[in-house]
């Protein structure tokens, strides 16, 4: 349950602890965050005091069971955020429901010449041009061996795939060689309780090869062929339009696909509203607020369209309690986010979690699951 140290931390949070950070360069803040963050949740009291402050519990109303997955809530970490899966112990511990690590690829990866993040405080967005630096599918499958099974029990993780950002990986063959043989990996490790193909990154070498139908007929006639025993989902793009979207959905739809992750960055500058000035030399993607009109305007009409045929994990603009049911309500059964945390705070999940019961219960549902889809 939520303590009054919330509060004073979310008070704390947007008094002192965000105006330091946001002084120093964002790429500094994520490096250091991450270098700390997985050392720190080494500490069993660590974890539990993070817990009994900042996680909610309410399992009645907030908890799923999704192709055999159990979620004690709907609210996830997204993928971007922990590349290397270097902090599921905390993830776990400030009351994220599950989280998405990665995304890896086949090869260790330095990514984009850097600086990767570039901040729009008054927009509550990041611009994002990391361009999938990992370690490597062998690495990252080695520290998640390494993890003791008690703390993550009742975490799901989900493993988000990529090709690695290569010149090598730019024709067709190259690329979904690359994709197999991570998902090969994952498979030998028998590691991950959901697998996301990310076709969607918009910072790598070749753009998005497999955002358009035939070739993403190729890739997923591939990944069919492996016969992988987790449910995967597709992280789809949110620049499109629905027409462009929905021919890529009935690609998906033939395959055994369990669902989509709706959207991702958002590339087309022109089509959002900024409030901060950003000037042209800033590359890379917008998360956070830029990205909310258009990820609910699809995940609605993807609900509508194909029913119950896919699990939707929503992403994009997600801040508050009512950001979150927004999505829900709209289609989706899990949501993600990212920028919301890095701007509000590590209180800030269990206090969506906490406002989300507060509306189930506004509305006469007693569990998450039945406000899915009732806005569509």
């Amino acid at each position: 349950m939520i303590r009054p140290l919330s509060t004073t931390t979310e008070k704390f949070y947007q008094h002192v602890g965000k105006p330091i950070l946001f002084r120093i360069p964002p790429d500094t803040v994520h490096q250091q965050l991450i270098k700390t963050g997985s050392v720190l949740q080494k500490s069993r009291l660590l974890r539990r005091t993070m817990q009994k402050s900042w996680a909610y519990n309410n399992r009645t109303a907030l908890s799923q069971r999704i192709h055999g997955i159990t979620f004690k809530n709907p609210v996830g970490l997204s993928a971007g955020f922990d590349k290397n899966f270097k902090l599921p112990l905390l993830m776990n511990a400030i009351g994220f429901g599950f989280m998405e690590g990665g995304s890896l690829t086949l090869e260790a990866c330095e990514g984009n010449p850097k600086p990767w993040f570039y901040r729009l405080p008054a927009s509550k967005s990041l611009v994002v041009h990391v361009g999938l630096a990992n370690d490597g599918v062998e690495a990252i499958m080695q520290r998640l061996r390494s993890y003791s099974i008690g703390p993550l029990l009742g975490f799901p993780l989900n493993i988000s795939v990529a090709k690695t950002n290569s010149s090598r990986t730019c024709s067709d063959t190259e690329a979904i060689a690359d994709y197999i043989g991570s998902l090969r990996c994952i498979k030998r490790s028998a590691i991950g309780d959901m697998i996301t193909l990310n076709i969607s990154c918009p910072n790598t070498y070749g753009g998005e090869p497999f955002t358009t139908p035939d070739r993403l007929d190729l890739l997923l006639a591939s990944v069919d062929k492996l016969h992988l025993s987790q449910p995967v989902f597709i992280k789809m793009p949110s620049h499109l339009s629905w027409e462009e979207f929905n021919v890529l959905l009935r690609v998906i739809a033939r395959y055994h696909i369990d669902g989509v992750t709706i959207g991702n960055l958002a590339k087309d500058r022109s089509k959002v509203a900024l409030k901060d000035p950003l000037p042209e030399s800033i590359q890379g993607g917008l998360s956070g607020k830029p990205t909310r009109k258009a990820t609910n305007d699809l995940i609605r009409k993807t609900r509508r369209t194909y029913g119950n045929r896919f699990i939707i994990i929503g992403v994009g603009g997600i801040f508050t309690a009512e950001d979150a049911y927004e999505k829900i309500r709209l289609g989706a059964n899990l949501v993600e986010l990212i920028t919301g945390m890095i701007f509000e705070g590590p209180q800030r999940i269990g206090q969506i979690n906490k406002g989300l019961v507060a509306l189930l219960e506004r509305d006469g549902y007693e569990n998450i699951s039945e406000a899915v889809g009732t806005m569509v």
